[in-house]
């Protein structure tokens, strides 16, 4: 069975053993991580069924590695586009419904042109439907007031969000690595 090599991403840990990012789920390339085992950055965990070769070499290609050296977390969650679906959880603040990341925009309550700020407390999730609606508007003029109040997430709530959407593929090594919420069996 042939494995196309851009399929075997290795899962990247922190020191402590916990992702580096669950949302997106920090990954790197099969050349990545290659390069980091070579370069001693990184601690195999565990491998894929397949091999790299070359004339004079063979290696199992990592599906978890761990860093050597513990990376903090950033002390404040980015405020980006992304964080911001992330923060209201991929739910439009104003209709309520989920949407794929690219389906979304972001709206900002007080308006720009009315002096809103462009920052976590004046930035919701938003679909392009509702945010068209409310267009330049305060929200009490037109009835849309956001279904949470915007606040700065905290990189620990933004982790914890992100657990919540697990990537397309996981591979069963990754498994016990990655603390989705999933209830243990009793034993």
């Amino acid at each position: 069975m042939h494995v196309a090599l851009d399929r075997c991403s290795a899962l990247v840990l922190n020191a402590d053993f916990r992702p580096l990012s669950y949302f997106p789920l920090s990954l790197w390339s099969w050349r990545e991580s290659i390069k980091a085992v070579f370069l001693d950055r990184v601690n195999v965990l565990a491998e894929y069924d397949i091999a790299i070769h070359s004339p004079n070499f063979e290696m199992p290609l990592p599906s978890v590695i761990a860093l050597k050296e513990y990376v903090p977390p950033a002390k404040r969650a980015a405020f980006t586009r992304f964080n911001v679906f992330l923060r209201d959880r991929f739910d439009c603040q104003y209709c309520g419904d989920r949407f794929p990341p690219q389906d979304l925009t972001f709206d900002h309550v007080i308006p720009r042109s009315k002096g809103g700020r462009t920052t976590w407390e004046n930035v919701v999730t938003s679909c392009s439907s509702c945010n068209l609606t409310k267009g330049n508007k305060m929200p009490a003029v037109v009835g849309m007031i956001p279904l949470h109040t915007p606040a700065e997430p905290s990189v620990h709530q933004l982790q914890a969000h992100g657990r919540g959407f697990p990537p397309n593929f996981l591979h069963e090594s990754w498994r016990d690595y990655l603390y989705w919420d999933s209830e243990l069996d009793a034993e």
